[in-house]
């Protein structure tokens, strides 16, 4: 019998090389390119355990289709806090505890906080023409797409300050840009938003904004004229976040609903704050896509009323239970904001549970019909859920003790339709105890190819299709 989704949360010790699994069913032949997924894949180090899932040492894995065909990888990227981990200790993370005479000790050769650490296990990008793998540290390490092998750091040529950083680029698919922000914080935190030119490693600022708190802000999205931020009252206070004996970035935080919810709706091109619209106090991790009309930005994101989803993530709490676990589900949400008057008309777009939303990438920031993610609000399973935001109706795929991961579509080449193709994703078959990749078609999200992987798969976060590594 299998575990429940706690063998999930498992350290995985083992690396493979170009695994070639069976697979049951067809990967369609036009399926050509590279997946490359971040996630944790270590969370014990010495004998202890971790504290949180998002301190895991950062593992790629890496999922290449050819001609109908399938090779797996794995591999960790070889960063000093993997190093340290191998020597017994561990670097200052999301909210593992780092106290002692050692942290005192760095804090005082250092003059400054403690290091910055460099487990950057979040998400991936091609920047400059590398492969970098991504964190809200503002430190970050490229690696080879074809190996895993990682290659070093990764710095940008510029002098935009950060202290906290985006992980989550978005790229607009029509000039191939990207956009992002970092958090700095000062006698007045600001968020900087910038845009990354392809093959630049030069970031150009497109807007300063002043932080009100400033707030823990995760993920952005784009349409074709405006950078969107949501501001959520889950506040970093600068003491706190700068002082050497805080535990991490969750020791900092501090909920303070009074402060409301700040959406910033930024001019990509002026800079302009050209919304900047109050909402009672929510909390968000993920953006779906936004668009603009003439007088509007829409916006869809996953809600939550509080970020009780962070402490849930605790590992002690993930480990005490797994059948029990009180984990809360995030709502799709849409908001309106009305850009002459700051309004904001604010609606549920379907009362499922998801999260780890993606849309079609030619579909970023412009107006579309189709999100796919993790369906989340049923118990013993995560599903897939295709969400039809014109309509509100949902399509699902769920298994009995299967945990499916973040969704990835991939429309086919020279498709006219936005779900001409398919959804790729990894989930854990818990009664099996093993990882399956599945290909989903991406308009009726029936089955097409299933792969047992070689291990099972810690539970990852983010990952980028890629045609032509």
């Amino acid at each position: 019998m299998g575990q429940g989704y706690g063998i999930g949360f498992r350290s995985l010790a083992t690396e493979v090389t170009d695994h070639r699994p069976a697979v049951e069913g067809e990967i369609p032949s036009w399926l050509s390119g590279t997946l490359v997924r971040n996630g944790p894949g270590l969370f014990d180090v010495d004998g202890e355990r971790l504290g949180h899932w998002f301190d895991g040492l950062a593992m790629l894995r890496r999922y290449a289709f050819d001609d109908g065909t399938l090779s797996y990888s794995n591999r960790f990227l070889r960063t000093d806090a993997y190093a340290d981990a191998m020597d017994g200790s561990v670097s200052g993370q999301f909210g593992t505890d780092r106290t002692g005479v050692g942290k005192i000790a760095s804090w005082l050769r250092a003059l400054g906080p403690p290091e910055i650490t460099d487990n950057a296990n979040v998400h991936v990008a091609r920047l400059d023409g590398e492969y970098v793998a991504l964190t809200e540290a503002p430190r970050r390490v490229a690696f080879d797409p074809a190996t895993l092998e990682t290659r070093g750091v990764f710095d940008f040529d510029d002098d935009l300050g950060e202290h906290v950083t985006a992980a989550h680029l978005v790229r607009d698919p029509e000039s191939g840009a990207w956009f992002g922000f970092a958090t700095e914080f000062g006698r007045t935190p600001e968020y900087h938003v910038y845009r990354l030119g392809p093959d630049r490693r030069a970031r150009e600022r497109v807007a300063s904004i002043e932080a009100d708190g400033p707030g823990y802000v995760h993920d952005c999205s784009i349409t074709t004229d405006h950078v969107v931020l949501v501001e959520t009252p889950l506040v970093m206070p600068i003491r706190r976040a700068l002082s050497p004996f805080s535990e991490g970035i969750l020791d900092v935080f501090d909920w303070q609903p009074e402060r409301g919810t700040r959406v910033l709706v930024v001019d990509r091109e002026t800079g302009d704050l050209v919304a900047d619209p109050a909402l009672p106090p929510v909390f968000a991790f993920h953006h779906i896509n936004a668009y603009a009309t003439s007088d509007e930005v829409v916006a869809d994101l996953v809600e939550f009323p509080d970020p009780g989803i962070v402490d849930a993530m605790r590992l002690d709490a993930l480990d005490e239970d797994s059948s029990d676990a009180d984990i809360p589900d995030g709502r799709p949400v849409r908001y309106r904001i009305d850009l002459r008057d700051d309004g904001v008309d604010r609606s549920t777009l379907h009362p499922v549970g998801v999260e780890l939303p993606r849309v079609a990438r030619e579909v970023v920031g412009r107006e579309y019909r189709y999100a796919y993610a993790q369906a989340t609000d049923r118990e013993g399973a995560n599903g897939l859920v295709k969400l039809d935001v014109e309509t509100g109706r949902t399509r699902e795929w769920w298994e009995d003790g299967v945990f499916v991961e973040e969704p990835v579509p991939v429309r086919r080449p020279d498709a006219d339709a936005e779900d001409d193709g398919v959804v790729v994703a990894p989930a854990l078959d818990s009664r099996a105890e093993e990882t399956r990749l599945l290909v989903f078609d991406a308009d009726t999200l029936a089955l097409l190819a299933d792969a047992s992987l070689p291990h099972v798969e810690p539970f990852g976060f983010h990952g980028r299709f890629f045609r032509d590594v």
